[in-house]
Parts: structure tokens; sequence; C-alpha cells
């Protein structure tokens, strides 16, 4: 990818191509001023100022854009980043305030290559503003969504439990935090769930909990929890191929807390910061956990294994219980947990789950400002039965495929401390087909939502 810092700049007036905006009702005014042979080429080009529609226009020794649009969104000029050629450009309407777009802006020049010998060349498209203060905070919510996209899209074997730590020590020498990493006798000790998942993965995969501390241990604690399943096999129950031809992605969920929590560092958001990521890949042989095995959790609960496919929220419930053991004042978790939530929703809506209504409001109203809508699906205690098991405290899969996404947020609601205001997303963390400024593979999806209701709740917030 083009460097995101150099890809928005200040418009000191400098030298570039002019986008012109417009849409039907404004067309024909755009129009009178241009010459006969420039309103010819628009009138080839069947350009009627339908939002995505762009078209060229020749002017003197120069050209200049010409772009249907309705409202200025996130996606709004993403389409003219990724088909313009390099160079600098403007939106020349004076009255149109272009913040909003600008992370489309970036975003739509994002390249996954790490694996192409020579990929082709693409000069970075420059947009310029006279909205500075909207630059930074542009770049930064385009970086985590990058990130997301990087760690998503790259393969498990170059993306194991020790490669998202890797990730984290990283964000650690950036930020100054503290870092600690339980592995081998002590996680099966302490986090006897993550270490049952996980030990059937070879040496090089081995399973380990990711926890890292930042800011004043005054501010309000916020905790970030993600599901690091680097690839999933389904276990014994093992899926079919084509159910395994996407299980990179099962470490979407670490991805969006990585990026998350990066952004809270990044921005000095005032919070005391508390990420955990159980990293594990779910494997099989000689020592993988066996469908009927019963599983003791770092809270005490015994979990019957009914289906070792469902495993996400096994090692999920081992770290919302670390999470809860110094109670946060908000407690976010982001996993790709079930198909449910894709048969429900698609790949484009995460499901939300809040205990609070009002946090799941502002969820919502975060998502819609940031174009990152999220929607909510009900904790419905009725669902509780399906769980129930005659030999331990519940099982890990209800024998029913009814309201599958419901059952597992459920489940993991058994390890979230009562009173503890508890998001949780269930999260695709993948693209199917690409839209302009959102290319197909690895996608950032509840990030930016749950990043404005952080801001939202605890910005002014200083912590005194």
């Amino acid at each position: 990818m083009n460097d995101r810092t150099a890809l928005i700049q200040p418009d000191r007036g400098q030298q570039a191509i002019a986008i012109h905006l417009t849409d039907k009702a404004a067309l024909p005014a755009l129009l009178r001023p241009l010459t006969d042979g420039q309103r010819a080429v628009i009138t080839a080009h069947k350009f009627e100022g339908t939002p995505g529609e762009v078209v060229i226009v020749p002017d003197g020794a120069g050209w200049f854009a010409l772009a249907g649009i309705d409202t200025i969104d996130t996606w709004s000029l993403a389409r003219l980043a990724e088909m313009l050629p390099g160079g600098n450009y403007r939106v020349a309407n004076p009255a149109s305030r272009i913040g909003a777009a600008l992370v489309g802006w970036i975003c739509a020049q994002y390249r996954f290559d790490r694996y192409k010998a020579e990929g082709p060349r693409t000069d970075p498209r420059v947009l310029l503003t006279q909205e500075v203060k909207a630059i930074a905070p542009a770049i930064a919510e385009a970086s985590a969504i990058a990130l997301v996209r990087d760690l998503v899209n790259t393969p498990a074997e170059d993306m194991g439990p020790a490669q998202l730590e890797l990730e984290a020590r990283a964000l650690v020498k950036t930020y100054g935090a503290e870092i600690h990493v339980v592995a081998g006798d002590a996680l099966e000790r302490d986090y006897p769930m993550v270490h049952a998942v996980g030990r059937a993965a070879a040496r090089h995969h081995a399973p380990r909990l990711i926890e890292l501390t930042w800011g004043d241990a005054k501010h309000p604690r916020v905790g970030i929890v993600g599901k690091g399943v680097c690839f999933d096999s389904g276990g014994l129950d093992m899926k079919p191929s084509a159910g395994m031809a996407l299980m990179k992605k099962d470490m979407g969920g670490a991805a969006h807390a990585l990026a998350l929590a990066r952004l809270v560092m990044e921005q000095a958001l005032p919070v005391r910061l508390h990420l955990l990521i159980p990293a594990v890949e779910n494997a099989i042989s000689g020592n993988a956990m066996r469908p009927g095995d019963v599983l003791r959790s770092r809270q005490g609960l015994t979990i019957e294994i009914t289906n070792t496919d469902a495993e996400g929220r096994l090692v999920l419930g081992d770290a919302l219980t670390r999470a809860c053991e110094t109670p946060p004042a908000l407690l976010i978790d982001f996993a790709t947990l079930t198909g449910a939530a894709r048969v429900a929703l698609g790949p484009d809506l995460p499901a939300m789950f809040a205990r609070d209504d009002a946090t799941a409001v502002a969820l919502a109203d975060a998502g819609m400002k940031t174009d990152d809508p999220v929607w909510r699906l009900p904790l419905h205690e009725g669902y509780r039965e399906y769980l129930k098991s005659d030999v331990a405290d519940m099982v890990n899969s209800a024998a029913t495929g009814f309201a599958g996404a419901s059952v597992a947020a459920l489940f993991l609601d058994r390890f979230v401390a009562a009173g503890i205001d508890w998001v949780h997303f269930d999260t695709f963390a993948w693209r199917p087909a690409a839209k302009p400024g959102r290319p197909k593979g690895g996608e950032a999806l509840g990030l930016r939502a749950a990043w404005g209701l952080l801001v939202s709740r605890f910005g002014d917030n200083t912590g005194a």
C-alpha cells in the first residue's frame, strides 16, 4: 500500500487536478459554462451525475474529473481514488466539506501484495484538503483498517500465535505499553480452555494468552478481547475442505482488537487499556481435545465439549474471565464466532450483543456516523437452556441450530462478571466481493463503530 501519511495533504495552493462533484439536479448548472467540446465528452460518456459515475474532461492542455455523488460519506470518493491516475487532486466545489471521505480515499489505495514478486505499479493519488484537523484522525483510522486487512489476509503459516504476539510486542515498543504472555505449563494451569484448544498445534504455533496494558491506572479501565484462532480445522469435528478455505481469517477478532488498541494508544485516549488475545490454532493430532471431554475453565465452570469446532467461545471464555478480574468500565470483544450471524445479517453487518441498552444505542449511532453499521441481536434469556449439560455446568455447542449467534453470545456471557458493561461483536472480518475502497479479502467490520463509542464516552475524560 502507498504511504498512508502522504495520501492526504493540507491544501496550500499546490498544483492539483480539479475534481468537480455533482448530482443530477446540479449537473445542468455545472455544464453551462463548459465548452461545446467538453459537453460533448460528457454526453458521449452518458454521464448523468449518478453516484459512482466518473468522467475525465479535457481542459486545454490538462483535464479535470467530474464525479457523480449524492452525499459525502466515507466511500464517496473511493472510486476516484481507485481509478484516477497518480497525482495531486482537490475538490473544486467551494462548499464541499470532504472530511468524512478522507478515510475512504486512503483505504481505496490499499494493496496486499506481500506474496507477489512484482505487483502492479500504482502511483499515489494525493488528495489536498483545507480541513486540516480531519487529516490525522483519518490517517489513524485508515491505518487501523489496513492493519486488520493485513493480518487477516496473511496465510495461517505466517500469522500464527507467535506472529500475533509479535504484533502486540510491536505496539508495546511503539507506545510504551506493558506486555505479559502466558504459555506452556502456566497456560495449562491458568487458562485451561485456551491450552486445551491449542495444544494439538505444532510447536511453532503453540498456544498463548497475550495480555497488554497501557495508560494511567487512574483513568477508566477499558477491556478489549479478540479471538485469535489463527487457523481452525474444526478439530476432531473436522470442517470440510470448503469450510477450511477461509479459516486463516478466524483470527479476525484479534486483528480488530489489536487495531482498536492501536487507535486508543496512538490517539492517547485517556483510558487504562487492557488488551487480551487468546492465540491458538485449532489443529488435529493425538492430543487434540475430543467430543465428550469436560474442560474446567479459568473461572471454574466445567464445559462439556459437544463440538470441537465451537472452539472460539472456549478461548474467549478464559480471556473474558481474566478481563473481569479487575472490573472494566467497558468490555468489548471481537470474534469471528458463528456462521449463524452471517446467515442472519450477511457479510457486511457485524452482529452486536450488548447488556446495556444505552451502550447498544450509542454503538449503533457511532456505526451510522462512521459508515460502519452494526446490528444488535438479542441476549435472549430463554435460549440459555440450549447450553444445559447432563455432565457439566454447560455444553460448548447446543444440539439445536436455532439462534446460533445468540446462544454463542450467551455462552460468553457466563464468563463476564455481573454488572460489567459488555459488548460482543460477531464479525465476519472478510469481504467476499469488492466495493469502492473495500477490496475483496480481510476487512474491518465494527472497528470504527467501536472506536466512535470509545471516543464519545472517554474522549473528554481527563481522569481527574
